[in-house]
């Protein structure tokens, strides 16, 4: 005997075929009119996340978005030492700008902030590329010279802002300053040193009062 859950079912109210047929052209109805929904939706959305990128990149570049750099902060201890080939990450002068220290492998210290000045992606330095290394943004293969900050390649329209590292007589280093990508170094230190031995010895104040 056929049990009730395997029975067969009538193809429509009425037991007939006619029952069935209609039930399938209004299934059909319902799936092209949700297809349609479907593909109108992803259109919206493609167009809704294509006119974001572009907005985006033009706010970037206008410079409306906030600048590495506008603050200003005491120094900052960033590492206790730093050895040649060695990096660290830290936020300086806010907590939204996300900057690194870096030993080159001939011990110079130098800073930069990480962020992109194509998309404002994170940048990173690859050690093992050059005899500096470079900073690279993975997002749009954006490279930066590590010892300078400057484009060598992809679409970042500008260089990478620079902190200004400093290194304390116990081997601790601190960040101590921002410059601004394209603003002269003894500007941004000024602009923003806020240690007053530092201060003095860039000879800041007879810069500013234009001696």
């Amino acid at each position: 005997m056929t049990s009730p859950v395997n029975s067969p079912q009538p193809y429509g109210p009425d037991g007939g075929a006619d029952g069935h047929r209609a039930e399938q052209a209004a299934l059909k109805e319902r799936i092209s009119a949700d297809s349609l929904t479907t593909r109108r939706d992803y259109l919206r959305i493609v167009a809704t996340v294509s006119g974001g990128l572009v907005v985006g990149s033009t706010v970037v570049s206008a410079g409306v978005l906030h600048r590495h750099g506008d603050g200003a902060a005491p120094p900052l201890r960033v590492a206790d030492r730093l050895e040649p080939g060695d990096a660290v990450t830290f936020d300086y002068p806010g907590e939204d700008d996300r900057a690194m220290a870096i030993r080159l492998p001939d011990g110079t210290l130098v800073g930069y902030s990480t962020v992109c000045t194509h998309l404002a992606c994170g940048v990173l330095w690859r050690r093992d590329h050059g005899t500096d290394g470079d900073l690279y943004c993975p997002c749009h293969e954006g490279q930066f010279d590590s010892r300078t900050g400057e484009v060598t390649g992809g679409p970042p329209p500008r260089p990478l802002p620079r902190v200004v590292m400093a290194e304390r007589a116990d081997g601790s280093v601190w960040a101590v300053g921002t410059v601004r990508s394209g603003e002269e170094t003894l500007t941004g230190v000024c602009r923003t040193l806020r240690d007053p031995e530092l201060f003095a010895a860039a000879n800041c104040a007879s810069r500013k009062s234009g001696k």
